[in-house]
């Protein structure tokens, strides 16, 4: 079993280079946002050179004993120390959220690219100097806080914006439409997806009877099932997600003018995902993977970074629209609505403690700032009553003066008492209007003061759904028909393994039956997979009816990559005693381009090179890593260090099962024996050429020689040579002459995250 605790990876990874970043950006003030310092001055302590105390203050003189009437008699209640420290350890774990119950979180800013003072006069858009701080919550959404990172699961993604008018809270997902169209089903969909109440079963998945029965019923929930089923819900790490606002707000100008928004934030990295059997194989080693990929890549320096995209509607247009604006489970093509990118949000420090922080961070919907406003969305109104509901009785009445939830700017209001409240306000009057307080806090003009926007209410009272939210099939046929036939394939399988745990053959048939009115073909595949009867096609499939667009590239992650960078990516080195000086001119290359270069041998110790003048300690051993850890694979010459590791099985599994992931793999002199040893059924290279394929990159006769810095230091020039700046620019081809055409084809490769076309012959390996 891996060694992958907080502490194996943190000296392994980080290491020298994290302490590095930390000295510097304690030096420079890195991440020291407005919010950052009203932490400092308010919250954060610091126990170097103090002395233990109670939580009142008193010096306490030991931790080892309570008070006792004897040494051997039973304990004293008026030992006030030891109920001080076990009655708040009674207390220190509040209940956790029914859902998003596992998360993660960082600190970091946001900065609009140009003022939007014609759209809205909210805070955030109006000055491209201005830096606002956030706070970003990023989790799964059914499994409990002990569940694992990489399950099956829509991930949220919640930005607090600390602005100078208030927090603004946008919560979303990393999917833009959701299962329901009216928050009144929200309890129902939560109890059907979370485990079964008779056995609590399983955990951090909805492969189970109840959520299938319950979706099988509700056709409304077909165009979100098609997206949980595609790979946007196994991602490869939290930096590569997009998030969404999912529901319609608005925008609203100075002049009171109103125009429907939709949020899109758009990864800087891409949008990459694991396959299924490496997400399984993850969740089982390392069940912290997507947190702790998080957490290091913010201690490395390379901080998160994804751009805000708005969609902007005028209400004269709104019901022009295909489909209706206020229902969260339909999505506006790009096609009749392009996304325009107005800012970028960087994540640059971490939390200096998960609970104060993380934890006890409160995120709403209803939380606005002037110039934004909700739309009539149902289901988006239901999550304005109960994401405060929820919060009162979570954290408690005072959340809002929790250090990580008070704004940034001046809090002044009448609200007094309640459990744990923080505040002391100076004054007689606590209540409006009054004289004795001289009439303060007195009211903020229209211009200054949130107003809600006066959009026109007509109708009569009624539970009755708009006719505008009936159709639920389009939109799913209109994602289905965007993705690539390797897409396609991952959703028929995620449907086949789901349902196959369903063990009632009803709902497996209601289920094809359903998926049938999306697709023909999916349906009757997806029958044979299950032991059910295939359907007939559905009239509904075989409709004209399209709301919107047939299909929508953007929606396929494979099509709207642009594969142009390796920043971030993790490649595993595999060197043994005597490797050659292609690990140094790769490094280099490798960190020129933004990469994490990680080396891994049998044993923990330097390993030294083939000229002796150079050792390595390597990142990992075989024993505990894995090739889940790794974006590429990269196994060099040299005669003994080749020989040691075609006999070291640990090593050769993890190669062979990075052949079955689809990862880029580079191998070059003598280490192109174990590609042929594992028998991959790629084609290797000659003496003196370099070949590609499958994703299998060979090459012989290279290496300069030149092993430590000397190798390093060409290696990075190599990279720069093939494109691989540090800006992460490759450029297709590079330079195909000399040391460099292995090192840019390795990473023009890497760059692609996955080599989609090897999936088939990797399926024969058997591993």
């Amino acid at each position: 079993m891996a060694d992958l605790s907080s502490q194996g990876i943190g000296r392994s990874v980080a290491n020298a280079a994290a302490h590095a970043v930390q000295g510097v950006k304690g030096a420079l003030g890195v991440g020291m946002t407005e919010k950052r310092q009203q932490l400092n001055q308010i919250a954060v302590q610091d126990n170097a050179n103090t002395v233990l105390t109670t939580s009142s203050g008193v010096p306490i003189t030991t931790v080892d004993d309570s008070l006792k009437a004897g040494e051997r008699g039973p304990t004293l209640i008026e030992d006030f120390q030891f109920r001080d420290r076990m009655a708040h350890f009674d207390r220190e774990r509040i209940p956790e959220r029914v859902v998003h119950a596992r998360g993660s979180a960082a600190h970091g800013y946001f900065q609009v690219y140009e003022s939007l003072s014609d759209l809205t006069r909210a805070a955030p858009f109006q000055d491209p100097s201005k830096k606002t701080p956030v706070f970003v919550r990023l989790s799964t959404v059914q499994g409990s806080k002990g569940s694992a990172d990489t399950v099956r699961d829509v991930r949220g993604f919640a930005t607090k914006f600390y602005t100078d008018e208030g927090n603004w809270d946008l919560v979303g997902n990393n999917i833009p439409v959701f299962f329901i169209q009216d928050a009144v089903k929200f309890p129902d969909l939560v109890h059907a997806l979370k485990p079964e109440p008779h056995n609590e079963i399983p955990q951090g998945q909805t492969a189970h009877d109840n959520f299938w029965d319950f979706v099988s019923l509700l056709p409304e929930s077909t165009h979100m099932l098609m997206w949980i089923m595609s790979d946007r819900t196994i991602p490869r790490s939290f930096r590569m997600i997009n998030g969404f606002g999912v529901h319609t707000f608005r925008f609203v100008n100075a002049d009171g003018v109103s125009r429907f928004v939709k949020f899109h934030w758009r990864p800087v990295l891409g949008v990459h995902s694991f396959i299924w059997d490496e997400a399984l194989k993850t969740a089982g080693r390392d069940p912290d993977y997507l947190r702790r990929d998080l957490w290091m890549s913010i201690e490395m320096g390379d901080f998160p970074e994804w751009e805000l995209g708005i969609q902007v509607i005028e209400e004269s247009e709104a019901d022009k629209l295909p489909f209706d604006i206020l229902d969260a489970t339909k999505y506006i093509p790009e096609e009749i609505v392009p996304i325009r990118y107005i800012g970028k949000m960087t994540l640059n420090r971490n939390p200096d403690e998960f609970f104060p922080e993380t934890e006890q961070a409160v995120f709403h919907p209803g939380h606005l700032i002037p110039g934004i406003d909700v739309s009539e969305d149902p289901l988006l109104q239901g999550r304005l009553f109960s994401y405060t509901d929820t919060a009162f009785h979570r954290v408690g009445t005072n959340f809002n003066e929790l250090p990580i939830n008070r704004p940034v700017c001046p809090v002044h209001n009448h609200q007094r008492g309640g459990f744990m409240r923080h505040t002391i306000v100076k004054g007689q009057a606590n209540y409006h209007p009054n004289s004795l307080g001289g009439g303060c806090p007195a009211l903020a003009s229209a211009s200054k003061g949130y107003v809600h926007y006066p959009a026109p209410v007509i109708g009569r009272k009624t539970s009755n759904r708009a006719g505008s939210f009936s159709d639920h099939f389009s939109q799913a046929r209109m994602f289905y028909n965007s993705m690539t036939d390797t897409e396609k394939g991952h959703i028929l399988g995620a449907f086949s393994f789901e349902l196959s745990k369903v063990s009632t053959m009803g709902i497996r048939q209601r289920m094809v039956d359903l998926l049938n009115k999306v697709d023909h073909d999916l349906s009757v595949k997806l029958a044979d997979n299950l032991g059910v009867k295939a359907p007939e096609k559905s009239e509904v499939e075989s409709s004209t009816k399209v709301l919107g667009v047939a299909a929508s590239p953007a929606l396929s992650i494979i099509k709207s990559n642009k594969y142009d960078t390796i920043r971030g990516r993790m490649v595993g080195i595999y060197i043994m005693p005597g490797y050659d000086s292609t690990v140094s001119e790769l490094m280099g290359a490798l960190t020129a381009a933004g990469a994490v270069p990680l080396t891994l041998s049998a044993k923990g110790g330097p390993v030294p090179d083939a000229s002796g003048s150079s050792t390595t300690t390597p990142s990992f051993t075989f024993s505990a890593s894995s090739s889940t850890q790794f974006d590429a694979l990269f196994i060099p010459g040299g005669r003994k260090s080749v020989d040691a590791l075609l006999e070291n099985v640990p090593a050769l599994v993890q190669i062979a099962e990075g052949f079955k992931h689809l990862k880029a793999i580079a191998a070059v002199n003598e280490g192109v024996e174990v590609v042929q040893r594992l028998s991959l059924m790629v084609k290797t290279a000659e003496d003196n050429s370099v070949a590609v394929d499958y994703g299998v990159i060979t090459a012989k006769g290279v290496g300069t020689g030149m092993n430590g810095k000397l190798g390093k230091a060409a290696g990075m020039a190599a990279g720069a040579v093939s494109g691989a700046t540090s800006k992460a620019s490759i450029q297709p081809g590079g330079n195909a002459g000399g040391t460099s055409e292995w090192i840019t084809k390795f990473i023009e490769t890497i760059a692609k995250h996955k080599v989609w076309e090897r999936e088939e012959l990797a399926s024969k390996i058997v591993i």
